[in-house]
C-alpha cells in the first residue's frame, strides 16, 4: 500500500468514543498536556491477511486524545467452507506520526472491538504488541474466547502510566502495531461448522481505539 496522509476526522458516529478519558478509571492520571495543535498519522505500511489493500483506514479525533482504525476484512474462521489458511489473520501497521514541536506520547489503552461466531467447543484468540522503531518489540498482549459465543466481543490493553513507553523527544520514530486473530476448531466438527471472529462491522461503527498519553518535552540546554 502506498504511503497515504490521513486527514483528522471525528465526524462519523464511530468516533464518539473517542471523547472519553485518556487513562481508565482505575489509573492514577500523571500531568499531562494535551497538544493544541492537531496530529497527523501518515501510513507507510500496511501488511497482512487481516488488512488487504484499501481495507484499513485511520482517522484521529479532535481532542488529540486518540485515534481509530477501522477494518472491514479483517476476519478468521474455520470449519466449512473455509480454506486451510483462514484460520489466522493478521495486520501489521506501520504508522508516522507527526507529533507537535516540544510533545511527546505513549499509549495508554487500545480498546477491540468485533463480532464472533464460535461453536461449542471452539476457541478464539486476538492479539497484539506496540513497538517505536528501533525499540524492542513489548510482550504480546493475548485475550482468550471459548464458544458457544455468537455476540459482540470487546478486549481493553491497559498500560500503568508507569509502564508507559514514550516516543523520544525530538526524533521521528515510526509507530508498530502487530495485531492477529486465531479460530480454532477445538472439540466441535469443522465439517459440519463453521466458527469466526471478526475486527470489522458492515456499517462501520465497530474499530479500535488507541488512546494517547501527552506530556512536554524537556526544553533542550
Amino acid at each position: 500500500m502506498s504511503r497515504s496522509r490521513i486527514p483528522l476526522l471525528c465526524g462519523a458516529a464511530a468516533l464518539v468514543a473517542l471523547c472519553g478519558p485518556v487513562l481508565p478509571a482505575h489509573a492514577a492520571a500523571p500531568a499531562i498536556a494535551v497538544p493544541p495543535d492537531k496530529i497527523v498519522i501518515e501510513v507507510a505500511t500496511v501488511n497482512g491477511s487481516g488488512c488487504p489493500q484499501g481495507t484499513a483506514a485511520v482517522a484521529v479525533s479532535l481532542d488529540n486524545t486518540a485515534f481509530t482504525v477501522t477494518y472491514s476484512q479483517y476476519l478468521a474462521q474455520v470449519g466449512r467452507g473455509t480454506k486451510p489458511t483462514d484460520f489466522r489473520k493478521n495486520c501489521q501497521l506501520n504508522l508516522i506520526v507527526h507529533v507537535p514541536h516540544g510533545f511527546t506520547y505513549a499509549i495508554a489503552s487500545v480498546d477491540y472491538r468485533g463480532y464472533a461466531h464460535l461453536e461449542p467447543g471452539a476457541t478464539g484468540e486476538q492479539q497484539a504488541s506496540y513497538y517505536f522503531q528501533g525499540q524492542s518489540q513489548t510482550a504480546v498482549k493475548s485475550h482468550q474466547f471459548k464458544g458457544a459465543l455468537d455476540d459482540n466481543w470487546q478486549t481493553t490493553d491497559t498500560n500503568e502510566v508507569a509502564q508507559y513507553v514514550w516516543a523520544p523527544c525530538g526524533e521521528q520514530r515510526n509507530f508498530n502495531i502487530n495485531t492477529e486473530l486465531t479460530v480454532g476448531a477445538g472439540t466441535s466438527d469443522p465439517t459440519k461448522t463453521t466458527s469466526f471472529m471478526a475486527m470489522d462491522s458492515t456499517d462501520g461503527a465497530i474499530n479500535t481505539v488507541y488512546r494517547l498519553a501527552w506530556k512536554e518535552c524537556p526544553p533542550k540546554p
